[in-house]
């Protein structure tokens, strides 16, 4: 399964290396959302610091939304995705390694928009080890439902309108508590976060688990 997974994962990531997708469009678009919400929050400058968590975490999703779609459509075209179901390879490897992808994805992107907060809103960092393992823990939970529904949708032919729909209120959990602990680590009053981090790890195990078990019959049916 790991063996398979890492051969999806390094199709994913070549494919990204050539096309540049993320670098030359997603980072752009979540980088142009931060500079939108200051804009617009920019006239009191307390109300945009205290802002900042959620902020990061909206422009993460909105991203995490064009990083899903991307990595299930390039699979529509050309008979990539019957491919995969013949070639063998085990469908939980497969989630693993789509999840995986879309992870790295998103923490670069992540990593920008970490810059990007401490430039546009001048956010100060006061427990840098919470927000690094928040960041790991709402990725994972981000990508391996982000998985899961991508695949379901992909079959259907409103694909890009519908996966927002479907995942958007599923992941809800993941911006609230990610925001919560994010403001703890700001307010280096730590000991609030981890019990944020504890509902992020919980989200990703589960999700990780059922995309483990059900990625097969859910790419039968797409």
């Amino acid at each position: 399964m790991l063996h398979d997974a890492l051969l999806v994962v390094g199709k994913d990531l070549r494919l990204e290396w050539r096309s540049r997708v993320t670098t030359n469009q997603v980072m752009p678009f979540a980088v142009l959302v931060l500079v939108l919400f200051a804009f617009a929050l920019d006239p009191d400058r307390r109300i945009l610091q205290e802002a900042t968590p959620g902020l990061f975490w909206m422009a993460v999703l909105f991203s995490a939304l064009l990083a899903i779609q991307r990595a299930f459509v390039l699979e529509s075209h050309d008979g990539v995705r019957d491919a995969l179901r013949l070639s063998g390879l085990d469908p939980a490897g497969i989630f693993l390694g789509k999840a995986a992808g879309i992870a790295v994805h998103l923490l670069a992107v992540e990593l920008v928009l970490g810059v990007g907060v401490t430039l546009f809103y001048g956010a100060h960092v006061g427990g840098p080890l919470l927000l690094i393992v928040t960041c790991l823990a709402a990725t994972a939970g981000l990508a391996a439902a982000g998985s899961l529904y991508g695949v379901l949708a992909a079959g259907l032919r409103l694909r890009e309108t519908l996966l927002p729909l479907l995942l958007l209120p599923v992941v809800a959990p993941v911006l609230i508590a990610a925001t919560q602990a994010f403001q703890a680590g700001f307010r280096q009053a730590s000991g609030e976060g981890w019990r944020w981090f504890g509902l992020l790890a919980i989200f990703a195990l589960i999700y990780t688990s059922i995309g483990i078990f059900a990625f097969d019959p859910l790419m039968e049916e797409s």
